[in-house]
């Protein structure tokens, strides 16, 4: 069992930057593979960016590749999205995930089905 925590979430102006942030806890698995999800109400939840706690790359949508950075500090167990130069497109309401499978691609990486653990999901606005 992973359980996953988002906070960070909010409004910011395009062209700013945002950090989330998700708390991580588990007793049973000493490696995971997180990742960061984000959806728009009516469409599909976008893979954003995907990484293994231990060992592994990280993996990036093409929609935010060179804007987001996804880190993972193993001390505090808590992953972290970083965000910069923010467009109004990156609107949605942004998940954490988990899951015990470690994909080899970032078709696999940013899947929803690879994941079975997800967090409740935080809200970033960005206004123009």
């Amino acid at each position: 069992q992973i359980h996953l925590v988002e906070s960070g979430g909010g409004s910011v102006q395009a062209g700013g930057s945002l950090r989330l942030s998700c708390v991580v806890s588990t007793k049973n698995h000493a490696n995971y593979q997180v990742a960061w999800f984000r959806q728009v109400p009516g469409n599909e939840r976008e893979g954003v960016a995907s990484m293994r706690r231990v060992g592994g790359r990280s993996y990036y949508a093409d929609s935010v590749k060179g804007r987001a950075s996804i880190t993972l500090d193993s001390a505090q167990n808590t992953v972290y999205l970083q965000m910069t130069s923010l467009k109004p497109e990156d609107t949605a309401v942004y998940y954490c995930a988990a899951g015990t499978f470690f994909p080899s691609a970032a078709l696999q990486a940013l899947k929803v089905g690879t994941y079975s653990y997800w967090g409740q999901g935080t809200q970033v606005t960005v206004s123009s």
